[in-house]
């Protein structure tokens, strides 16, 4: 049997009540709580991120392809895209890709009583893009698009339905804007309701059926604003963007998500780096209060230190003894820290307990999303630091004299 194990399982195991034990105690709760706080910062911060870029990602798709408009803004009216069907189906095959859906926007004043509101309208081709919006439904149904013709109807979001107080089935008149400065009118029904929680979307857009924006701008059926394309994976996001470039008919133009919104992507970036603050910080505090704990614990046995020196156990095997037994009390910490992160993480995706500020988080509650290679990381970074840190300590042993550590009271 290893000898220095088999001591510091019955240091660990001693009964009695001493100040050491109370210590250690203390740093097994502080341990855990340092690893739940960890488990359950990681959970929320993927929660947070996987929420706000999925919202994204509906809304907006992976990538877009436009014409080249220079400087312009992205989210604006578009120039004619002349669809090439040879062009949209070799971009379609690229693995990854899910679909091509084409897309429009066109700038609107809705007026409905006494109310008036500037919108831009996206207009979109396919049920599909408007299915994969679904989660933002609030009221009412999406478009439903004709064989032929155009669509009359428009689904508002619900800040702008309450600054027009208007509610689905109501009509209302909306004026557009040509080129040459003249107006046109429509009267369209509102059938649906949709809320993202991101006020720069909510506020900002209206949906429709593309066909209305070709009739609207003359454009014929084979010129679109712009493509849309959905990816399986949005990690290959830039690979795929810089294929898709490569392989586009000259003129076209291929924009990734995070080019179209760069702030969203800087603002969840940044949650990146307080992640990373706040793990250093928290493993510090593990650390500290093991090292600690072992310096409490070589003072404590002091008297039996000096009597294995006596008996001719070296340094090195005195060492390993403390070093096991504050591994143990390392390893329960971080087991008991890690139910208690996954058991909060699960309570919070069960009961929602923890509520935000929707205005300004864009979300009702938080998410905490488990990604079992980062908890397994946590665990296993906190036992390694802590060992390679709690070396160090142990070299007090070294400067126990036998004879006066045997008489130490």
């Amino acid at each position: 049997m290893n000898f220095p194990v088999f001591v510091a399982r019955r240091l660990a195991f001693s009964r009695g009540y001493s100040f050491s034990r109370f210590i250690i105690r203390l740093s097994v709760g502080a341990t855990a709580v340092s690893v739940a706080v960890m488990i359950v910062a990681l959970s929320f911060v993927n929660g947070f991120q996987r929420t706000i870029s999925d919202k994204v990602f509906r809304f907006w798709g992976h990538l877009h392809i436009q014409e080249d408009i220079g400087f312009r803004s992205a989210v604006s009216e578009e120039y004619p895209l002349l669809a090439d069907e040879h062009a949209v189906r070799t971009l379609a095959q690229f693995p990854g890709v899910i679909s091509l859906d084409a897309f429009a926007h066109k700038s609107a004043i809705l007026t409905y009583q006494q109310e008036l509101e500037n919108v831009l309208l996206k207009g979109f081709s396919t049920p599909q893009a408007f299915a994969r919006l679904q989660p933002f439904l609030t009221q009412g149904r999406w478009i439903r698009l004709p064989d032929s013709g155009y669509s009359r109807e428009i689904v508002l979001s619900t800040s702008t339905a309450r600054s027009l107080q208007v509610k689905t089935n109501d009509s209302l008149i909306a004026f557009f804007i040509q080129p040459d400065g003249s107006k046109r009118a429509r009267k369209l029904q509102v059938v649906g309701l949709y809320k993202t929680a991101m006020e720069e979307y909510d506020k900002q857009f209206g949906l429709a059926d593309l066909r209305m924006i070709q009739h609207l701008n003359q454009w014929p059926s084979d010129q679109v604003g712009g493509y849309e394309v959905w990816l399986r994976d949005y990690r290959a996001l830039d690979s795929t963007q810089t294929w898709m470039q490569e392989n586009s008919p000259q003129g076209w133009n291929v924009l990734s998500i995070r080019d179209i919104n760069p702030n969203i992507f800087d603002w969840l970036s940044l949650q990146d780096k307080i992640k990373y603050i706040l793990l250093s910080i928290m493993l510090i505090v593990a650390v500290v209060n093991l090292i600690t704990c072992l310096l409490i614990l070589v003072l404590e046995r002091t008297r039996m230190t000096g009597v294995l020196k006596a008996l001719g156990a070296p340094n090195g095997m005195i060492q390993q003894i403390f070093l096991w037994h504050t591994a143990g009390i390392a390893l329960m910490g971080i087991v008991i820290g890690t139910l208690l992160g996954l058991g909060i993480c699960w309570l919070q995706e069960t009961t929602g307990f923890i509520q935000l500020n929707e205005e300004a988080y864009s979300m009702a509650k938080a998410h905490a999303i488990v990604d079992p290679w980062q908890v397994l990381a946590v665990m296993g970074g906190t036992l390694l630091v802590s060992a390679c840190t709690l070396i160090l300590p142990t070299f007090l042993i070294q400067r126990i004299q036998p004879v006066k550590a045997i008489q130490f009271r």
